[in-house]
């Protein structure tokens, strides 16, 4: 592989590109590593179809970019390769798991736009997510440039978020669904935390607008009702088209996408259909900085 054989397509004017002309069944020499990053770094999201790789394959690509996370639940690990967060409504066994199971109605929550690990006190870098089955039903995944959501946001909104920070609480996912409660362990590992509002990226230096719906409860300076109704206000701001790609997935898709400046959501499917995902998620460096 040599980074000038790499073929970039974009999919939408604000967010997202297409990759070609990568194996990633083998390790990308560190030139072409390289050229994938700045091509993240340019399109905030990528896509690179056709690629029938195994886990492990996946984690050592993810790899390439940080250390991962493993997530505080064991019900959404998997047990094979727990740097493997499986979003999928099938066990480990290939047992369909059915509307009412734990697994599957927190991870309906997803429908909700969130950014991947916010509640953490060092949010993550970024995510991959492979579609192993996918969904003919539904189940598109939709992302927005948070960069270009904060610099159209009207003059009183920007005013409003300027400055101010929002808590981000894994708890607050009961507020929307009956969900399988916490153990003390998982509620200790993963406390609510204060995060800014609009933030620095610490690779391109661009200023983004910081929220994660599902899990802000609170916003600085402001009643849970008033807060709850401004995070509503800026979400529903943030989804315009001009600023969301949808991916409708293919088998072996491979998805790479920086929660630093992004949000997403997945559309419903028919949930009698299988859907295997098995994402990675790229740990963050550092802590937000406030912008």
């Amino acid at each position: 592989m040599n980074a000038m054989d790499i073929e970039i397509r974009k999919l939408h004017p604000a967010i997202g590109a297409e990759v070609r002309g990568l194996d990633l069944t083998r390790p990308l020499p560190e030139a072409t590593r390289q050229a994938v990053h700045q091509a993240w770094m340019d399109n905030l999201i990528l896509v690179f179809p056709d690629q029938d790789i195994t886990d492990e394959q996946q984690i050592a690509f993810s790899r390439g970019f940080g250390d991962l996370e493993v997530h505080h639940q064991k019900i959404i690990r998997s047990t094979r390769a727990p740097e493997i967060f499986r979003v999928a409504n099938v066990d480990d066994d290939g047992k369909m798991m059915r509307p009412g199971n734990p697994v599957v109605e927190q991870l309906a929550q997803a429908r909700r736009w969130h950014t991947d690990s916010s509640f953490r006190e060092v949010p993550s870098m970024g995510s991959v997510l492979r579609g192993v089955e996918v969904s003919r039903t539904g189940g598109q995944t939709c992302f927005i440039n948070m960069y270009a959501v904060l610099d159209a946001l009207p003059p009183a909104l920007r005013n409003q978020v300027e400055g101010r920070r929002a808590r981000h609480d894994f708890g607050y996912l009961h507020a929307f669904a009956k969900l399988k409660p916490l153990s003390a362990e998982e509620r200790a590992a993963m406390p609510p935390v204060w995060q800014p509002m609009v933030r620095r990226h610490p690779v391109t230096g661009r200023k983004s607008l910081y929220i994660s719906p599902i899990y802000n409860d609170q916003v600085e300076g402001m009643s849970e009702s008033d807060a709850t109704a401004f995070i509503e206000e800026l979400a529903t701001f943030a989804e315009q088209d001009r600023f969301v790609y949808r991916h409708r997935w293919e088998t072996n898709d491979m998805v790479i996408w920086d929660n630093r400046c992004t949000m997403h959501l997945v559309t419903p499917h028919d949930p009698e259909e299988r859907r295997i995902m098995h994402r990675t998620t790229i740990a963050g460096e550092e802590a937000v900085v406030a912008a």
